[in-house]
């Protein structure tokens, strides 16, 4: 019989919090099992599979995220949403290392659930970034930015790959400027520079 009270959702809550302290690559069903106080044949009552996990850990994590960003981006725009994006990223990859790791697994063909919590999350960055007057191909290039910009620094800094003395802190703030003076000008010109210098008189936001 399945243990009392025990549900996928809680192994999946679980599992999450294996993965966040042994690291992804360490997250075994047997671990998961020992956690949630039942044996491994018991543990496949509620799931079907480590994969099947990993799925729902994707999602659930998809889910804080957007949350957290949500949360940060209340009543900012611009390069002050980048600020409190960077610094709520951030700060949900230290806290939560293994899940935040399949939140950049993109969704199954299919997996309609997976998909619609990751268009939620796309759907907060869009938001964010609406002072910029980003359109279309515009805003795609603008999200995708963020997220590249935002992993490569968070998964050099957890894996120790900053070893000079300078403030990450400050480096993160370097970045934001980069990417605000980026989506400035991206907005300005609708699209993707093809080559040359950028204009000096990109869009100001207002405000």
């Amino acid at each position: 019989m399945p243990k009392v009270g025990l549900t996928r959702e809680k192994v999946v809550e679980q599992a999450a919090a294996v993965a966040d302290e042994v690291g992804l690559a360490s997250l075994t069903l047997a671990a998961v099992a020992q956690r949630c106080g039942v044996s491994l044949p018991g543990l496949y009552k509620h799931v079907n599979g480590l994969d099947a996990v990993k799925r729902d850990i994707a999602v659930l994590a998809v889910r804080e995220i957007t949350g957290v960003l949500a949360a940060a981006a209340v009543g900012v725009s611009g390069r002050e949403a980048l600020t409190e994006f960077a610094r709520a990223y951030r700060g949900y990859a230290r806290v939560h290392p293994g899940r935040y790791a399949l939140t950049l697994h993109a969704p199954a063909p299919g997996d309609t659930g997976h998909a619609a919590a990751a268009a939620d999350a796309v759907g907060v960055i869009a938001a964010a970034l609406q002072g910029y007057k980003l359109e279309e191909t515009a805003l795609v290039h603008a999200i995708r930015l963020v997220r590249s910009a935002f992993h490569g620094i968070v998964s050099l800094e957890t894996a120790g790959g900053f070893g000079l003395p300078e403030s990450v802190d400050d480096t993160y703030a370097h970045l934001v400027d980069a990417l605000d003076a980026e989506f400035r000008t991206l907005g300005r010109h609708g699209g993707p520079r093809r080559g040359g210098a950028a204009d000096d008189d990109a869009a100001q936001l207002p405000g």
